[in-house]
């Protein structure tokens, strides 16, 4: 459509400012795509970046800090400045993303003078990744009366996301807006290559109160005070856009001086008759604005079956590919039935749909069951039909004489099983070593209905175990338990569960958790150990019991107690055991922080403490002796090593990690042996006198976990050089505190930062 003349002036400062701006923008372009390609390619995964600003989430592709946390055009910035809340903003770019505001002075008839743009960087509300939307804080301009119906004070607000950059206005989720009683607000945008842009005006409204503000009610935008009208849908890309005013007399102008135009989200915008008082910056944070947003310049997605192209987005397993209209771009997406974060690795997640009723319905009378891609909602057993459609009806009998007949074959079939039932549970029982375990004397044989009434029917999972789930239940004499599986026992493998079980029931120490009981009516025997109520050392360093504040004290006495039910473990009885399986998670607490080693259930009998070459030994990666890796060897020095970790843990907090060179342990001990290890001790840690006692565990940890298992302590070793330890902490006396921060030096940033690698 063709421009009125009286419109150009009401422009001609913001196209004065963008000129301006275009002037050095190739210079910057070189810089920028650079800057770009170097991102692109060291993007592979986001560890220690920010993910927070304020309340707001920040998902890659967006990011801050170093270029791997953010793909090219996704950088942001978190503002801390202000006293009432952190502000996320898209990062400043000459060429976009910014936001600018210019002023004019004119009439209702006449052009005027305006002044050069102040620019800002554009403020995020939130971030969608499976919308692949941004949601963003945009002023609104405003045309002041200043003297009379016909002398206005004009301050448009212009956007520039930059042709070249990843967000796009999106024409579906937001309206254009005008408040007034005479105003007309139209869209502004420029399309075309830079420099040689061409101004279009897309949609208008009019509101006309016909000067009569009683015509305005709160909540419609018809035309009488507020007014609206919906974006093209088949407009080109929208990256540089505003808001301005067709030339209208205000003829309320000494009671309502200002026009309002605006670019708003659907049904974010409620009209409000106090709009129209006149104020010069009406919601001077601004409104909320849906942005689109995609990969940029990598191209389109790549053919199904072709090599995905260097720096392809769509990192995440069951993620896809999807190709916008803009052209050369793409999004990615999780599939159906799946959600999350498409651009990080194993970011999609499948989705239960049985908790999500209202979006995935499922009758009343159907059993909703989930799976990977869907989910299945059969009618319930005596009904057909589809219970995802609400159809279910019962199955009513033909006659008597057939019920007659279901009936015999119910009895039949009842003793048959009961029969059949009663067949299983007695070979379960000799399998599982019955008849010899019925007469060990520290050990309860419990039947299968006994061990449903103690769980309640299994209904209180408290943890998952090395086979399976870990149950909570109640004797008779009200006392609480923990009933997890042990291995499935063949026959060949009989004299070996059996002789495990009567070691263990034999075991009465105050830091080993007690065997009670056992249940072999069962494919896969139950164990019944004594429950530990505070949950697991890991749990109470890292997990959702964490403690906030461990003190030394109480970390030395975990230590101690832990080792002395190691060493009671490796020295009792005629026939020594070792754990197999030692980890914070593996050692209990209970309310009072006394340590208790548990699920030692996978180990097996060392004769005389020879070593012993098996596969069958279940260890966490991070804990496991290096020996047992490349040799299959186990033997109660793996147990020492393993427990070196757990010390590591006690004193840094920080989690074991598995990496192929060892970095945890690796890193730890050389920093114990260049005499910095006390940068590595828990920042909760400031006495000095606690920190040498940490420094002196140090030194047992670094013994432990020798590479040469000959030259690692023994149990009985650790104990002593612990409790050693106790006595002199003893001796130096109190006067602690643990709530300072005790940074690293800046030579051991990078060693930090090797322990998750």
């Amino acid at each position: 459509m063709p421009i009125p003349s009286q419109l150009l002036p009401f422009l001609l400062a913001a196209a004065v400012v963008a000129a301006e701006a275009h002037l050095i923008l190739p210079a910057f372009a070189e810089h920028q795509g650079r800057e770009e390609q170097e991102q692109q390619q060291a993007v592979v995964e986001r560890p220690g970046c920010q993910d927070m600003c304020g309340n707001i989430s920040i998902p890659f592709p967006f990011g801050m800090g170093k270029p791997r946390c953010f793909l090219p055009g996704f950088k942001v910035t978190c503002d801390t400045s202000s006293s009432n809340r952190p502000r996320l903003f898209l990062a400043y770019n000459i060429s976009g993303p910014f936001q600018r505001t210019s002023a004019l002075n004119h009439t209702s008839t006449k052009g005027g003078t305006g002044s050069g743009g102040n620019t800002n960087a554009v403020e995020l509300m939130d971030i969608s990744v499976a919308d692949n939307e941004a949601r963003v804080y945009i002023g609104v301009s405003s045309d002041c009366s200043t003297n009379g119906s016909r002398h206005f004070l004009a301050k448009f607000q212009d956007i520039v996301l930059g042709d070249d950059g990843p967000f796009l206005l999106s024409a579906t989720h937001n309206v254009l807006i005008g408040v007034g009683s005479n105003v007309e607000s139209m869209m502004v945008t420029s399309f075309g290559e830079r420099g040689k842009e061409t101004k279009a005006y897309m949609p208008s409204c009019l509101s006309n109160l016909m000067r009569r503000l009683q015509y305005a009610t709160d909540g419609t935008c018809s035309g009488l005070g507020c007014c609206l009208a919906a974006l093209p849908p088949n407009a080109p890309p929208l990256t540089n856009f505003g808001v301005g005013f067709m030339p209208r007399p205000n003829y309320l102008w000494k009671t309502n001086p200002c026009f309002y135009g605006m670019l708003a989200e659907k049904s974010r915008y409620n009209f409000s008759t106090h709009d129209l008082n006149g104020i010069e910056v009406l919601y001077p944070e601004g409104v909320p604005v849906v942005l689109d947003f995609a990969i940029r310049n990598l191209g389109w997605c790549p053919p199904e079956g072709q090599q995905q192209p260097p720096g392809y987005a769509c990192v995440s397993s069951n993620s896809t590919c999807v190709n916008t209209t803009r052209g050369n771009d793409y999004v990615c997406k999780c599939l159906e039935h799946y959600h999350g974060n498409p651009y990080i690795t194993d970011g999609c997640h499948d989705i239960n749909e049985c908790k999500l009723p209202d979006l995935y319905p499922c009758s009343v009378d159907g059993v909703c069951g989930n799976r990977l891609e869907g989910y299945d909602c059969p009618c319930k057993a005596g009904m057909k039909g589809d219970g995802k459609t609400g159809h279910c009806v019962e199955n009513f009998p033909l006659a008597a004489k057939v019920v007659v007949g279901l009936a015999a074959c119910i009895v039949a079939l009842v003793l048959m099983v009961m029969a059949h039932q009663l067949l299983t549970l007695k070979r379960f029982h000799e399998q599982n070593g019955g008849p010899v375990l019925k007469g060990v004397k520290n050990i309860k044989i419990y039947r299968r209905k006994e061990m449903k009434q103690i769980t309640n029917n299994y209904s209180c999972v408290i943890g998952e175990g090395n086979f399976g789930k870990v149950y909570m239940g109640t004797l008779e004499d009200k006392q609480q338990v923990a009933i997890k599986r042990s291995i499935k026992v063949d026959k060949n493998m009989k004299a070996e569960f059996t002789g495990e079980v009567i070691v263990q029931s034999e075991m009465r120490h105050k830091n080993i958790a007690r065997l009670l009981g056992c249940c072999l009516e069962l494919d896969v025997p139950m164990l019944v150990y004594e429950y530990v109520s505070r949950g697991s050392l890991y749990d109470a360093l890292f997990g959702l019991r964490r403690v906030h504040i461990i003190s030394v004290d109480m970390r030395l006495q975990i230590a101690a107690g832990s080792a002395e039910g190691l060493t009671y473990m490796h020295s009792a009885g005629e026939c020594t055991i070792r754990h197999g399986d030692v980890k914070s998670a593996n050692i209990l607490l209970d309310e009072n922080f006394f340590p208790k080693v548990s699920d030692f259930g996978t180990s097996r009998l060392l004769a005389g403490g020879k070593t012993e070459k098996t596969e069958r030994v279940i260890g966490d990666m991070s804990y496991i002796d290096p020996i047992y890796m490349g040799q299959g060897i186990v033997t109660q020095k793996s147990d020492v090593y393993s427990f070196g970790v757990v010390l590591i843990e006690l004193i840094t907090r920080r989690p074991a990690t598995y990496s192929n060179k060892r970095n945890y342990v690796t890193s730890f001990v050389e920093a114990y042996q260049d005499k910095r290890a006390r940068n590595l001790i828990d920042n909760d840690i400031i006495s000095e006198v606690d920190i040498k006692l940490l420094e002196m565990v140090s030194g047992v940890a670094v013994e432990c976990v020798k590479f040469n298992p000959e030259e690692r302590l023994d149990m009985k070793q650790v104990e002593h050089r612990l409790l050693e330890i106790i006595g002199q902490g003893v001796q130096d006396g109190q006067g602690r505190n643990y709530q300072a921060d005790l940074s690293p030096a800046p030579d051991d940033v990078a060693l930090l930062k090797s322990w998750g690698e």
